[in-house]
């Protein structure tokens, strides 16, 4: 089954800040680049890319029947100090509980990063990204 594309509106509202919203499912956001009414958008990249490891994770070891009862992330996106402020490294910490081994864990994580993650494969491959993850 094929993917749908991806679409999204966007409004300018002032100064730096738009309304952002998706037609499927039905949803809007704040964006601005001030990081004051809403996420700006080199955050809105972070909190993208932080969702989908961890919705690949927990699906993968969910449908290997492993049990989660936490998944948190923690993400700290080190940024270029010249134009563009491009992301340069990032560091992605996962805190996991539940009956999950740690290789499944580890499978989960590795499978997202190297398979899965849509968001990832749409950033540049030169970003150092390192993903760790421990139990609370």
């Amino acid at each position: 089954m094929a993917k749908p594309p991806t679409i999204i509106d966007l409004a300018w509202t002032r100064d730096l800040e738009f309304t952002a919203s998706a037609a499927s499912p039905n949803s809007t956001i704040a964006i601005d680049g001030n990081s004051k009414a809403g996420p700006s958008p080199p955050q809105l990249l972070a909190y993208a890319l932080a969702s989908c490891m961890a919705v690949d994770v927990v699906h993968v070891l969910t449908k290997g029947r492993h049990t989660v009862t936490i998944l948190r992330a923690h993400l700290t996106g080190h940024r270029a100090q010249e134009d563009p402020h491009r992301f340069v490294r990032i560091e992605l910490q996962f805190t996991i509980d539940g009956a999950a081994p740690g290789e499944a864990v580890d499978r989960a994580i590795a499978l997202s990063r190297d398979k899965y993650c849509s968001v990832w494969h749409s950033l540049r491959q030169d970003i150092q990204f390192d993903v760790t993850w421990n139990r609370p």
